[in-house]
């Protein structure tokens, strides 16, 4: 039987990367266990074949109530049909704090702020040292002024 297709790709497509997943396999278990290589790629073969499932569900669920879009409801739902509703809480808690952290990181200006409001006048003198930074790298020489004039133009 021919694995089943996962939107067009066939399922050895479909992985997850081995270093996040060695990582969060290591971070799991005390540091004295070592875990061999066959057991960590089984052990992400599991992942993938898990998320596979749920999702195949999850759409199932979806399908159900006539929506196009699987909602985090129908993710639970699908969890509570494959028989793992002992898990329920702990998603749902998962996924609450992943709501309140990616609530958190757009009100702090996302990954390029430092949680600091700047003012317009703050915000172009950081840019104008910025680009004098650049212009010093470009052309090779050293840095003259940390914190640019006012004044001082872009053009120079």
């Amino acid at each position: 039987m021919e694995p089943m297709d996962i939107v067009g790709k066939s399922k050895e497509d479909a992985s997850l990367p081995k270093a996040t997943m060695t990582k969060i396999i290591k971070e799991m278990l005390p540091p004295d266990v070592r875990v061999a290589r066959d057991a960590q790629d089984l052990l992400i073969e599991c992942c993938v074949e898990f998320i596979n499932l749920v999702s195949s569900e999850s759409n199932e669920v979806c399908s159900r109530e006539e929506k196009r879009t699987i909602a985090p409801e129908h993710v639970l739902k699908a969890l509570e049909v494959l028989g793992f509703g002992e898990y329920i809480e702990e998603v749902y808690a998962a996924y609450e704090q992943h709501k309140l952290e990616t609530m958190d990181s757009l009100k702090g200006g996302g990954k390029w702020s430092n949680g600091a409001e700047m003012t317009e006048e703050e915000a172009l003198a950081e840019q104008q040292r910025m680009f004098a930074e650049a212009r010093a790298r470009m052309n090779g020489g050293a840095i003259a002024s940390k914190q640019p004039e006012a004044d001082q133009s872009l053009d120079s």
